[in-house]
């Protein structure tokens, strides 16, 4: 269904949303989502450790818990986008993380805080970037790529917007509060732009096949390395930046920077990732998207390498760093879409989802493990030999995404 189509709505249904709501329903709503999710820890688990005495360690390792699970849901959720459309499933998503974080605000113990995390990463797995990408590839189509981009866009912003609310809620209700606020904020405002803001669409009754024996959604024998380059791309990547982002101001500080300058240099990710998000809009659409992938993975590589420098050198890097970062999460939605073409691309994107967020789950105990086993510098050498191989499992997929046009 082109973006023509979506915006006249399936036979039968209402007019759809513009594409500008539909892209502005899930931007906010994706700001909200990961807020009150992923980055939620960053603020509350000291408040949380201190108020009930639990170990900080569990109440972190409750995030990865919920990662996790969210990892496990992935392929799941891709068939269900695929099957009944996005609108259904980022709704759900808004339910289940809204119930989670009911669970965390009245939690009587630490059994029951975990598990809440789990309903919270059943709700990542429905409602973060995987799903939201696939939402709008079964909308859009091959014209989803500017619409992945704009929601980015908005993504870049969840920290800047979140964690100063979630700092004044602390402060003016406690953690409880504050995640039973986030509860009402997500059944308040993210359920109903969902529901308003996405297309209904029909759903398919049965899957169609790309070929003899071969159900939408699989993997065709030509486009096996290609899929597994891509999956192996994305998981290293994700263990990569998400030791950065656990351990960058220990790393930073290990250099001889103190904590105040290490504060400061970290805050450059955020505006590198949006900046490098605004630029890959402007100029990258015109170019295969798999050009943007082997940007980020240069810009990443080289940002890292950076970091043993001196303070200047060292904020030149965290500049490079987040700007490859920011590209990277397009190219995740982008660079799919490409390869395998719209049909089955939420099932496809659901199972590539699935080590990423595995990997993401087990990368802050990684990092942990790498520091406090070997140092810093071989820490940092780890992650940037993990980088360059990055960039060689980009550059042998390169002349595959050239000659390949999606079928889809």
């Amino acid at each position: 269904m082109s973006g023509a189509m979506a915006d006249a709505g399936p036979a039968g249904l209402p007019p759809a949303p513009s594409r500008l709501g539909v892209v502005s329903a899930i931007g906010i709503s994706q700001i909200l989502a990961w807020g009150s999710s992923y980055y939620l820890l960053a603020v509350l688990a000291g408040p949380v450790a201190a108020d009930t005495g639990w170990p900080l360690s569990w109440v972190m390792g409750a995030l990865s818990f919920g990662m996790l699970v969210s990892g496990l849901a992935s392929p799941r959720i891709g068939h269900l986008i695929e099957r009944h459309g996005g609108r259904p499933v980022l709704a759900t998503s808004a339910v289940l993380l809204a119930l989670g974080l009911l669970m965390l605000g009245l939690a009587p113990g630490l059994p029951v805080f975990v598990a809440a995390w789990g309903i919270i990463g059943l709700g990542m797995g429905a409602g973060l970037y995987d799903p939201a990408f696939s939402t709008l590839g079964r909308l859009y189509g091959e014209d989803a790529r500017g619409a992945i981009t704009q929601v980015t866009l908005f993504g870049g912003f969840a920290s800047t917007v979140c964690w100063p609310l979630s700092a004044f809620l602390v402060e003016w209700l406690g953690w409880r509060g504050t995640c039973l606020t986030y509860a009402a904020i997500l059944l308040a405002v993210v359920l109903p732009l969902y529901l308003l803001g996405i297309p209904r669409e029909e759903a398919r009754a049965a899957p169609a096949s790309k070929g003899p024996g071969a159900p939408v959604g699989s993997v065709q024998p030509g486009q096996r390395l290609a899929f597994l380059l891509l999956a192996a791309g994305f998981t290293l990547a994700a263990v990569v930046m998400t030791v950065v982002s656990v351990h960058l101001l220990t790393l930073l500080q290990a250099r001889g920077l103190g904590l105040a300058a290490a504060v400061t240099l970290g805050t450059l990710i955020g505006p590198s990732q949006v900046g490098a998000r605004v630029l890959e809009m402007l100029v990258g659409r015109r170019l295969h998207p798999i050009w943007s992938l082997l940007a980020s993975t240069l810009l990443v590589a080289i940002g890292l390498g950076m970091l043993v420098g001196d303070m200047a050198v060292a904020a030149a890097g965290i500049i490079l760093y987040g700007a490859g970062s920011g590209i990277r999460s397009i190219a995740r939605g982008t660079v799919p879409l490409a390869l395998f073409g719209r049909e089955g691309y939420a099932i496809l994107m659901g199972r590539m989802a699935m080590p990423v967020l595995v990997a993401q789950a087990a990368a802050p105990a990684i990092g942990g493990w790498l520091l406090d086993g070997f140092g810093v510098t071989t820490t940092l050498a780890v992650l940037c030999a993990g980088a360059v191989l990055n960039i060689l499992l980009v550059v042998a997929l390169l002349p595959i995404a050239l000659r390949r046009r999606p079928t889809g």
